[in-house]
């Protein structure tokens, strides 16, 4: 098997040569039949990387971003890095205590709440820029996040998604701001966006190719695998984001082929009645579009 860095440095000058230009409009009621099944809201995005063909369901309507927002605050992270801001491996302050966006006042993070954690003993201490990167995409802490929003600012995270081409994607705060979220100041994504930044980190134009590198490298590690690659062979590797509230349920990654081929996929949901079903119906539409990538080779 090829390993992700031979697989990176080979894509990055490999013509697609998956022949399956024909297929799409079967492939799209398929997509359908399998998600109008499930009482809630639905958007796909899929594209081979470089090629001109894709699969666009609902792209452009607006969800709550949940976690999906980690992946544009990891570009920016890399982004200032590159610029010689602040190195990966520098040390900083493992806190609990952030900023309303609304007005100021102070609030902390519930660690009940949170997905990981471990991040929370450690507070006091010091952790590195790359080690709270990993626990914000891998295993996706709210607490790490909070800290490098405050280390790179949202605005900023959001200006460069604009220079990637992401018109409507906003990362207006840190998680549990619920001043913030009273007021409707959420953070927010929709397929389309997620699918050009996705793209844009699989062609090694997020930030520069080395970083976009290391980008995957961590995607890779993500421990959240119930929607992308739940259905999937094991010999596939998928870098991705997953996202989650309540009746919310989003993935969004790259998926590798052993053979070097690659393609993105975003699979965006909401109001969900049954979450496990639904879950479920964006992993059949993840297969089901493997399935269709493999038949066209």
């Amino acid at each position: 098997m090829l390993s992700i860095r031979t697989i990176f440095l080979v894509a990055m000058t490999l013509t697609p040569t998956i022949g399956i230009s024909q297929g799409y409009e079967k492939l799209r009621l398929d997509v359908h039949q399998m998600l109008d099944t499930v009482p809630g809201y639905f958007a796909v995005a899929f594209k081979l990387v470089g090629a001109a063909s894709s699969l666009l369901i609902n792209e452009r309507v607006m969800f709550h971003a949940a976690s999906t927002m980690k992946t544009p605050v990891m570009i920016e992270v890399f982004r200032q890095a590159q610029e010689g801001r602040f190195s990966l491996d520098d040390s900083i302050n493992v806190r609990n205590e952030f900023k309303s966006v609304v007005d100021g006042s102070l609030y902390e993070l519930d660690p009940k709440d949170d997905s990981d954690d471990s991040m929370y003993k450690r507070i006091g201490g010091k952790a590195s820029i790359r080690d709270l990167i990993h626990q914000m995409i891998t295993v996706s802490s709210n607490l790490a996040t909070n800290i490098l929003i405050g280390l790179v600012g949202a605005e900023k995270v959001t200006g460069t998604m604009r220079e990637l081409g992401a018109h409507d994607i906003e990362v207006l705060r840190g998680v549990e701001d619920g001043k913030a979220f009273e007021r409707g100041m959420n953070n927010r994504t929709n397929a389309y966006d997620l699918l050009l930044i996705l793209e844009a980190i699989a062609e090694g134009r997020a930030v520069d190719p080395s970083s976009s590198e290391a980008m995957v490298d961590v995607l890779l590690e993500q421990q959240f695998g119930d929607v992308i690659p739940a259905l999937l062979p094991p010999n596939v590797r998928v870098a991705h984001k997953t996202g989650n509230i309540t009746g919310v349920e989003h993935d969004s990654g790259i998926v590798y082929l052993p053979d070097g081929h690659r393609y993105v996929l975003v699979l965006l949901s909401k109001d969900l009645k049954n979450v496990k079903e639904g879950k479920q119906a964006l992993a059949r539409v993840s297969k089901r579009i493997y399935d269709f990538v493999i038949e066209g080779k």
